[in-house]
């Protein structure tokens, strides 16, 4: 879920101490999920926690920072799965499963960026994974519409329909996302398949926009 930066010779100096901070979040976010807090991403860092602070503010804004990272990454990947080469069907298939693929890959991030420590007095006062949470699936959700307007003939309305669309998709992913890397219940290709099965409907009816790239 890692990110393309500039080259370490195009940033400033403050931008590259940014990076490496994000990096020692990362390695931390990884070992512990949601119950990394400032004081062991500092340690790792090799910094006092007040310099932390003075980075990135507070935890809220850490996690922003992160959050932002693993967005951009998992966003760019769906719309390489969006723009393979094959049918829609497949396209589907294939943009459900790189977003399982992702979580799955990463778990500890994914928990880390939607869900709060078990033990609350581990985690830093005040800091309410929810309300930061919210906002990452609303910009994917936002981000999938436009590539479904873009793509797809909707027909009067389209614009609306195509944000319902998306926030729609990205919430069903999300609720069984996790509901599946919690309990395991089936394979990831089984989930995709019941997944694309329920989307296809509406899907399979819909025209591409003419001189689009298509969906």
């Amino acid at each position: 879920m890692d990110i393309a930066h500039r080259t370490t010779d195009q940033q400033t100096p403050a931008e590259q101490r940014r990076r490496e901070l994000l990096e020692a979040a990362d390695r931390v976010v990884l070992r512990d999920g949601p119950k990394a807090s400032m004081n062991a991403i500092a340690a790792e860092a090799g910094i006092t926690k007040p310099i932390l602070y003075r980075h990135f503010g507070d935890k809220g804004g850490l996690y922003r920072a992160l959050a932002i990272r693993h967005t951009d990454a998992l966003l760019a990947a769906l719309r390489a799965a969006l723009d393979a080469p094959s049918d829609r069907r497949r396209r589907v298939e294939s943009t459900l499963d790189t977003y399982l693929a992702s979580i799955e890959a990463m778990p500890q991030v994914y928990r880390f960026l939607m869900h709060p420590a078990e033990d609350s007095h581990q985690t830093e006062q005040g800091f309410d994974v929810g309300r930061h949470s919210a906002p990452l699936l609303r910009r994917m959700g936002e981000e999938l519409g436009q590539v479904i307007a873009e793509r797809i003939d909707l027909g009067p309305g389209a614009e609306v329909q195509a944000r319902i669309w998306g926030h729609g998709i990205v919430g069903m992913m999300h609720a069984a996302g996790d509901w599946w890397l919690g309990e395991r219940p089936c394979s990831r290709a089984e989930l995709v398949r019941s997944l694309a099965d329920l989307l296809w409907g509406r899907l399979a009816q819909a025209s591409d926009r003419p001189g689009g790239p298509g969906f």
